[in-house]
């Protein structure tokens, strides 16, 4: 390749399939420790009532990515990628209204 290409890869997330804990840390690169304070923080919500029973939904496994980043390009808290994504949900409604609205 030349000059300042890369190459990308990635793994296409079926919003059907649900990911254990341990695959879910696989695909986003996360520790589990993570993973379990992103669920206190109430950033996503697995189905399932321990760590060991957890399932993730694709939705909840890129909300982790986004949170992840947050906290890793941004330099926030787990408490602050939380709000910030928080404030883009907010965002989305208020789009989705004006769009209906238009």
């Amino acid at each position: 390749m030349a000059g300042n290409q890369k190459i990308l890869t990635g793994e296409v997330l079926d919003e059907r399939v649900e990911y254990d804990l341990e695959g879910l840390c696989q695909i986003c690169r996360l520790e589990r420790r993570q993973v379990i304070e992103l669920v206190v923080e109430n950033v996503v919500e697995p189905a399932g009532e321990d760590p060991d029973h957890w399932r993730f939904t694709g939705i909840e496994v890129t909300r982790i990515q986004v949170a992840a980043r947050l906290t890793r390009d941004l330099r926030l808290n787990i408490p602050g990628a939380a709000l910030a994504l928080d404030l883009l949900d907010e965002i989305e409604r208020l789009r989705a209204a004006l769009q209906r609205q238009s």
